[in-house]
């Protein structure tokens, strides 16, 4: 797999990032680091525990991420549900959760099988 395939499964703007970072070598470099990024962990036991706040920091972290890596997809739904969680705002719409639990498993699906076919 590609790294331009890898952003096609996940939904993401290849075009876009090659056009902030110029080299495919740095993207994928921070886009194989963002497995080993905890905000995704921090946003769900954060939402178990209903520490609003906490799981909005998350996501909001999430979101940055996504927009600077292309990450479209994800960038989306983490967005919505950053501001649904705006101002320490309990979450009503457990739905938002879901679709950002569904895009970041096709996100990092994407990323590991990128990184299965490249051997790293």
């Amino acid at each position: 797999m590609t790294l331009q395939e890898c952003y096609a499964a996940m939904g993401g703007d290849y075009e876009g990032v090659m056009g902030r970072l110029r080299s495919e070598r740095m993207v994928q470099k921070f886009v194989l680091k963002f497995l080993a990024d905890g905000s995704y962990e921090l946003l769900l036991s954060s939402a178990e525990a209903e520490n609003w706040p906490e799981a909005f920091r998350a996501a909001h972290t999430i979101k940055g991420v996504c927009q600077n890596l292309g990450f479209d997809r994800l960038y989306r739904s983490s967005s919505e549900l950053s501001e649904a969680l705006r101002d320490g705002k309990a979450l009503e719409n457990t739905e938002l959760l879901e679709l950002v639990k569904e895009d970041y498993q096709a996100t990092t699906g994407a990323i590991r099988a990128l990184q299965e076919s490249q051997g790293v």
